[in-house]
């Protein structure tokens, strides 16, 4: 019987990340899901646990491939990929890495909101490319401190973006599943009515099934000339169609994206539109909160080794 307790499991590893992992406990690594079933059936037999990273599905096909498998670490705060009510049937616990990246995250919503209404990828290559000296200034832009803005979904990360956007002196709404304890923002039951009354549409929702194409073509469009959407949750839950669709008739004034419905190759549209600042899905993307990241996935896995509470759980 193998002795191997762990399965690294997600291209996506940073050696570091697969280092400490392998270093902890005796593991061996695939590169996704549809690799699991290419493991000798004895190895698998003794995996008792998964630290995952990636965004392809794994499901109960997969589950069932580890007869000993008792959890499955996430690394990320989405767990989207992973069939929840699945593993659960099967008594399999599920964790996250949730709070040490809100930070970064709702940082990155607020940089995006300002590069976008500042234009400030224009205003770089207006300098790089030496055309300030020969041609002057760049056009007026947008104000963003005092502007109304709502937030989808006002989770841990919604809360930090919103809170960050409230010392910008702006009005802030959400709307949420229910109403929640705020210093006076204002509820919406609703992203229709929420984006009718903003500027700036902020999307701060979990992905999965339930969130897919929440922000619809219809809240879209009720955003108005003026409007902006920014997204930094995942690209399934806006209907990114009719976000294309309006973004290239001016029927909103423009977006800041850092997810998309097929990263990395994302719908060329994109790439031909002048009111967009796209970022390659780097929310959490610092060195530190990586790290944070990294760490609280290996204590799920060695609480769960250990018999002890899970940090994390999500089931």
């Amino acid at each position: 019987m193998s002795d191997t307790q762990l399965l690294i499991c997600g291209k996506s590893f940073k050696q570091d990340e697969r280092d400490r992992l392998s270093t902890a406990y005796p593991a061996v690594f695939v590169d996704g899901p549809g690799d699991m079933a290419g493991l000798d059936s004895t190895l698998r037999a003794s995996i008792r646990a998964v630290a995952y990273k990636g965004h392809a599905p794994f499901g109960a096909e997969q589950m069932d491939l580890f007869p000993q498998l008792g959890v499955i670490t996430n690394y990320g705060v989405g767990y989207d990929a992973i069939d929840v009510e699945a593993a659960s049937a099967r008594s399999i616990a599920v964790t996250n890495t949730p709070d040490v990246l809100s930070d970064d995250v709702a940082d990155l919503a607020v940089g995006l909101m300002i590069a976008q209404a500042r234009t400030m990828i224009r205003g770089h290559a207006h300098v790089a490319s030496q055309r300030w000296a020969k041609e002057g200034e760049i056009p007026l832009n947008r104000k963003v401190s005092g502007s109304s803005v709502g937030i989808v979904g006002l989770g841990r990360i919604g809360r930090e973006i919103a809170d960050r956007l409230a010392a910008f002196k702006c009005e802030i709404h959400y709307s949420s599943r229910s109403e929640k304890e705020t210093p006076g923002w204002t509820y919406h039951p609703d992203v229709v009515s929420l984006a009718q009354a903003v500027d700036f549409l902020v999307i701060a929702l979990v992905g999965g099934a339930e969130t897919k194409g929440h922000v619809t073509r219809e809240a879209i469009q009720a955003l108005g000339p003026r409007g902006v959407v920014i997204n930094i949750s995942r690209g399934t839950t806006v209907d990114e169609g009719a976000l294309l669709d309006a973004l290239e008739a001016g029927e909103i004034a423009g977006a800041g994206l850092d997810v998309y419905e097929n990263e990395p190759n994302i719908d060329p549209r994109f790439l031909k539109l002048d009111n967009v600042v796209l970022q390659p899905h780097q929310g959490s993307g610092s060195v530190e909160t990586r790290t944070a990241m990294a760490e609280l996935q290996l204590a799920n896995v060695a609480a769960f080794l250990k018999g002890e509470p899970l940090v994390t759980p999500v089931n």
